[in-house]
């Protein structure tokens, strides 16, 4: 992994691929659930001294939002981060060996730096400014200018279709001591109404009503916090065994006979490259927000077959398929945003050391399920055609014809893929 220096410099890389690895870095290398580290307050200082470079215009796709924004609104979102875990403490999972007091004696000044775009006219910044400076303002020393910002956090951020900052908004004005029960009750009743729509047949006579309030919400651009990162009332409940015995973990399925080279040879384990993943980060070599060019380097192949969109003048890529990995990428304004594994022969990619390629569905299927409820209760939706995701994950399962089997054909996806139906091409729809 690169060092900090040179995760600050790809920040304001000309490079936007180098960028967007940049910032995945920076909540990578420098933020913990557990605590911050020595390198993350004098990087939060530098960070914030870049603000206000022209550079930060910049608007792309970042790792951990879905939609686009300006680098500027990003470097924020990380200072909001930075803050959320700075303002706590031992009771709240802070790992005593982890000293914050870095991380709090730079708030003042990243206060006054953060501050100052609160009232930009980007709408993205300004929001992200905002949630970035209420959090900062759980430092005593700040805390008699949090009545200035109070009615700005109660009208913008209360409001913001990112679950994170309206989190922050009932947080911060709790804390505060003014009365929230009715931004509780709103985010109830949202929580409600999404899961009404969502429990609706998508096949019955309902349909119709349950994917129009589903398009008149706003997407939630909520950053994913790391896994175990609680907040109040935006955590899902307690974590409870379903009911009935923990199934046996999946298994893949022996690969083909020895000089059997047909049409569905089956590869033996032996011929699988090992992979691992990370939830929304990437899979193997690959990070979500490549380019084929850096997947192509990345995988020391040249795709065997790609497939394109046509948008009035725009030619965009859709799809390239790594034959040699077994792999094919799905992308979107050409970069890298869903990961198919091939059942035949892609790599082996493993959770909790439990296979997830080349498996019998139902039983990576009962597994998942089991351990997705146990941890994080609800995440589990399926698509109109079947296939289970696990939103937690950023892992859907699909099947995969194997000859005469039916075998998993896993795909590790980013933020704004979850929704199957409508993010995957013909290409992957129609795979056999």
């Amino acid at each position: 992994m690169p060092d900090t220096p040179d995760v600050l410099a790809g920040v304001l890389s000309a490079d936007p691929a180098h960028r967007v690895r940049a910032v995945g870095n920076l909540y990578r290398l420098l933020l913990d659930r557990d605590g911050l580290f020595p390198a993350t307050a004098p990087a939060a200082l530098v960070l914030a001294a870049l603000l206000d470079d022209p550079r930060t215009l910049a608007e792309d796709r970042w790792e951990r939002r879905p939609g686009r924004r300006p680098l500027r609104a990003e470097l924020l979102n990380w200072l909001a981060s930075f803050a959320d875990i700075a303002r706590r403490g031992v009771e709240d999972g802070i790992d005593s060996a982890r000293d914050p007091a870095a991380a709090r004696a730079a708030r003042p000044a990243l206060r006054a730096r953060v501050a100052v775009f609160c009232e930009d006219d980007d709408p993205r910044v300004r929001e992200a400014a905002l949630a970035a400076t209420a959090l900062l303002l759980a430092d005593p020393a700040l805390a008699p200018s949090a009545p200035r910002y109070a009615p700005a956090v109660r009208a913008l951020l209360a409001t913001s279709p990112d679950s994170y900052h309206r989190w922050i908004a009932r947080e911060r004005l709790a804390a505060w001591g003014e009365d929230v029960a009715d931004l509780v009750a709103a985010e109830e009743g949202r929580r409600a109404a999404l899961a009404r729509a969502q429990a609706e047949d998508p096949f019955g006579e309902d349909q119709e009503r349950a994917v129009r309030w589903l398009a008149e919400q706003r997407e939630d651009t909520a950053a994913l916090e790391p896994a175990g990162l609680g907040h109040g009332d935006r955590t899902v409940p307690a974590p409870q065994d379903p009911p009935g015995p923990a199934p046996e973990p999946p298994v893949a399925v022996p690969g083909s006979m020895a000089g059997y080279r047909g049409p569905w040879r089956l590869a033996r384990a032996e011929e699988r490259a090992e992979w691992t993943f990370t939830p929304y980060v990437g899979v193997g070599p690959l990070h979500f927000g490549m380019t084929l060019d850096e997947i192509t380097t990345a995988l020391g192949e040249h795709p065997a077959a790609s497939s394109h969109t046509h948008d009035g003048t725009h030619r965009r890529l859709e799809s390239a398929d790594f034959t040699t990995s077994g792999i094919r990428a799905l992308f979107r304004d050409d970069r890298l945003g869903c990961v198919a594994v091939n059942a035949l022969g892609g790599p082996q990619v493993r959770l909790d050391g439990a296979p997830l390629t080349g498996c019998a569905p139902s039983r990576v299927e009962d597994w998942l399920v089991h351990r997705t409820e146990r941890t994080r209760p609800g995440s589990l939706r399926y698509s109109p055609a079947g296939d289970p995701v696990f939103a937690g994950l950023g892992l859907a399962i699909r099947g995969q014809r194997a000859g005469d089997l039916v075998l998993t054909r896993p795909l590790f996806l980013h933020h704004d893929w979850l929704d199957l139906w409508h993010a995957l091409p013909a290409a992957e729809w129609n795979h056999p």
